[in-house]
């Protein structure tokens, strides 16, 4: 295993320096190259850390901590424990935070009306449901994306980073929508039917639909949550990276953080139309045509009765729930992560 070491923002310990043979070396995440120290940068150089390995240092890119793919050089297997926890957490965190406002807007883009869906009363109806599927959902998006990320790092150029990030969250949703759908499913409902119990709910589903109720919408759900991860994510790497780029050390976590919040919100306006499908979708009474599932159909629907506004139907309390999320959510996995990391580090 080789030991890694963060050079303070000043000046790095030229005995290290020394130890590295290669005259340049080259940043795969930034395309950016950079001579050896006392000599003038081709360009500016990105942020780094030393690798010791073997008594050689090797000079290596890192925009945050613990990004695996965004480390030019060596590539070691993500922390999945690590994604696990972190991702847990963060995900927790912000369903529970946020739940009125996700009921809001499921009211919101409900066919019965926002009065008749509940208006305000009972903000809080299928908050267990959220709790229960909110920490594995999340974990297990995380533990795909950091190992897809992992899988296809490779030394290619710089342009095909947002590409690797697109692939590794796409894969992420798919197998997170295993865990989220049949939880988003008894949420919902109990959202609209605030005086039902949400154990009424669920068993009345598998009652009356079998386990194919608790999966109904997820096909619009995995067509909802790959556009969005296909925005946010690779906007959020980015960032990150420029933002490390411009102050020459990695970002901390709240300007994570804060990168996650502009991210998931852009990412939020653009998918809402595919929220209100979904939410319809699992909302439509067993047998009709809405509850097959076809998402096209349900858009042209919502489109035919009423117009734009219907499509952008929540798309208010939606992207307040998601830039707000986006900010608790990518910045507690990165706090988290840091704070698993820097007790591996620790331990003998």
């Amino acid at each position: 295993m080789s030991r890694e070491i963060r050079p303070d923002h000043s000046s790095p310990d030229p005995a290290l320096l020394q130890a590295r043979s290669p005259e340049s070396y080259t940043c795969s995440c930034f395309g950016l190259t950079s001579r050896d120290p006392g000599s003038q940068p081709r360009q500016a150089p990105p942020p780094t850390w030393l690798r010791a390995e073997h008594g050689a240092v090797t000079r290596l890119c890192s925009v945050s901590s613990y990004s695996v793919n965004l480390l030019c050089g060596a590539m070691d297997p993500p922390g999945f424990t690590a994604s696990l926890v972190a991702g847990g957490v963060a995900g927790a965190s912000v369903d529970l935070i946020l739940f009125p406002l996700d009921t809001i807007k499921t009211r919101l883009q409900s066919p019965q009306g926002f009065n008749k869906a509940g208006g305000f009363r009972g903000i809080y109806a299928g908050v267990p449901s959220a709790a229960i599927g909110s920490f594995p959902n999340a974990a297990a998006f995380f533990i795909t994306y950091e190992y897809v990320k992992w899988l296809v790092h490779s030394e290619s150029s710089s342009y095909l980073t947002p590409v690797k990030h697109m692939l590794a969250a796409s894969a992420g949703e798919v197998v997170a929508c295993l865990i989220r759908v049949p939880s988003e499913v008894v949420k919902q409902r109990a959202q609209v039917s605030a005086s039902t119990r949400t154990f009424k709910i669920f068993s009345n589903i598998l009652r009356e639909e079998g386990i194919q109720g608790l999966y109904r919408g997820y096909k619009s759900t995995v067509l909802r949550e790959i556009p969005f991860s296909l925005v946010q994510f690779p906007l959020w790497e980015s960032l990150k990276a420029l933002w490390s780029w411009r102050q020459d050390h990695v970002v901390d976590s709240w300007q994570s953080a804060v990168c996650g919040a502009f991210a998931g919100g852009c990412a939020a306006a653009v998918t809402t139309p595919l929220d209100v499908a979904k939410t319809r979708i699992m909302l439509a009474k067993a047998g009709s045509s809405t509850a097959r599932g076809n998402v096209l159909s349900a858009l042209h629907g919502v489109w035919r009765s009423q117009g734009l506004a219907g499509l952008f139907a929540g798309v208010l309390p939606r992207m307040t729930a998601i830039s707000l999320g986006g900010f608790i959510f990518l910045g507690a996995y990165d706090q988290t992560r840091s704070l698993l990391g820097g007790v591996g580090r620790q331990s003998p």
